[in-house]
């Protein structure tokens, strides 16, 4: 039974010389070569997006395991990992241990960026002497040479009532939202 994906070449083109109606016999070879492989081995496993990587763990006599995201010079992720069986040597790495460590170190990653949203961008809600709910927002700019945070306020219908740029030090509060209100929106010193 002939497959019926063809292998394609750098190019895109089809390989196997269906073109002319021949065939070739190394049609049916992976494509990719041997550098694009994933490796899946005792120590190391590769695979979406992730490596893994059982390492000597330093503070003491077992084993730890580091999750490398593809990409990324740095773990995301370093942890203890099992003994094997021998009690000297670390478990070998398998399909359901990878699986589990990826979806662990997805998570650290999204708590991670949860986190540093929550640290940039802030609101607090006031009511203005008017009886009008007003929403006062902070984004934090964290830029490395001019780190600065910008001060918005709107209203209940999500109309921008004012916004002005501040320091990235900004202490937002209702008491800070309603002062910088109350003084008709003008730059915090």
């Amino acid at each position: 039974m002939q497959d019926l994906i063809e292998p394609q070449d750098q190019n895109g083109q089809q390989q196997g010389g269906h073109e002319t109606g021949g065939h070739d016999d190394d049609a049916h070879e992976p494509a990719h070569e041997a550098e694009d492989a994933l490796i899946q081995e005792a120590r190391v496993w590769q695979g979406q997006g992730w490596t893994a990587r059982v390492i000597k763990n330093d503070d003491d006599e077992g084993w730890a395991v580091a999750m490398i995201k593809d990409g990324e010079p740095e773990p995301a992720l370093v942890g203890p990992w099992t003994m094997g069986r021998d009690k000297k040597n670390p478990k070998p790495l398998d399909v359901s241990a990878f699986h589990t460590l990826v979806k662990t170190a997805n998570e650290v990653l999204r708590r991670h960026e949860q986190q540093l949203h929550a640290r940039l961008h802030k609101s607090v809600r006031v009511t203005t002497e008017e009886g009008a709910a007003v929403t006062v927002k902070l984004v934090i700019t964290p830029d490395e040479d001019e780190p600065y945070a910008t001060l918005t306020a709107v209203d209940e219908y999500g109309d921008e009532l004012a916004s002005v740029r501040t320091r990235p030090d900004f202490r937002l509060s209702i008491t800070s939202a309603t002062d910088w209100i109350e003084g008709g929106y003008r730059k915090p010193s």
